[in-house]
């Protein structure tokens, strides 16, 4: 009796130490994860701040320092300003869809330009979006020549819970998600040149295109670094509250015997 008392014991403090031991460790691990972002957010503001200072480089010379620096990260030519004269290709219109914009629901628009030596997908702006699903937005595709200055764009791909079926497209096109290959082979009846990697977002200084909101980060370091701190105030709220119920729980049998009527104690 003695024994199966003693294991039983055993092994709920092993279970107690291990639940209190594990969730300790994730929230930790949480904690450093939103700091790196943090980190990493902040590097990034620093850079965008630096490269705004230099001159755009045109396409080709965006698509000339990613092939001579051999960029293996996702930083590489994300943020270059770049300048751009090439046309316009009306025929095809692609919906980025749920966009949000001040609780408002919307599409980003966006177009294919074409240079002498490549093509690229451009981002004009956000337009607002019908309850209907089935109403699209009247978007006027843009023609001809335009010289305008943006940013590059490294397509960051998403969770999709099914693949996106372009079989049969009509234009303007809703699309849930930017793929380049299914783009390159949607348009290549007309253009032979394949999209470029990373798509560039028009200035907000441009007259060209629609509402542009967009922002280079979502949420700014500071917000990551909250986050870290939050979550390691938890990790350490939550160390305190099991030490604190493992102390109420515990009853050493010699304590409550000393309360005891001597009578009792001696039976």
């Amino acid at each position: 009796m003695q024994y199966a008392d003693k294991l039983k014991k055993t092994l709920r403090s092993t279970l107690w130490l291990g639940l209190t031991i594990i969730v300790f460790a994730c929230l930790v691990k949480l904690s450093f994860w939103q700091y790196n972002r943090g980190f990493e957010k902040e590097q990034r503001a620093i850079r965008i701040m630096q490269l705004n200072q230099q001159s755009p480089l045109t396409l080709s010379e965006i698509v000339k320092l990613s092939k001579d620096k051999q960029f293996t990260g996702k930083e590489s030519i994300n943020d270059f300003p770049v300048t751009i004269i090439g046309q316009f290709n009306g025929d095809y219109v692609f919906l980025l869809d749920n966009q949000v914009e001040n609780n408002s629901l919307g599409y980003r628009v966006l177009q294919v330009v074409e240079t002498p030596t490549h093509s690229v997908l451009i981002n004009l702006g956000w337009v607002q979006g019908s309850i209907d699903r089935s109403i699209l937005p009247d978007v006027t595709p843009l023609h001809g020549q335009h010289n305008f200055q943006g940013h590059v764009r490294i397509v960051e791909q998403g969770i999709m819970l099914a693949a996106q079926d372009f079989t049969q497209p009509s234009w303007p096109l809703r699309v849930q998600q930017i793929e380049l290959n299914k783009f390159s082979a949607l348009i290549s009846p007309l253009i032979d040149k394949p999209l470029l990697p990373f798509v560039i977002y028009v200035d907000q200084e441009e007259n060209l295109g629609y509402k542009k909101n967009w922002h280079p980060m979502v949420m700014p370091a500071e917000k990551h670094f909250g986050y870290a701190f939050q979550w390691a105030a938890l990790a350490i709220a939550w160390l305190i509250l099991m030490i604190y119920f493992r102390i109420k729980t515990r009853k050493p049998v010699h304590v409550l015997s000393e309360g005891l009527p001597g009578a009792l104690q001696n039976r």
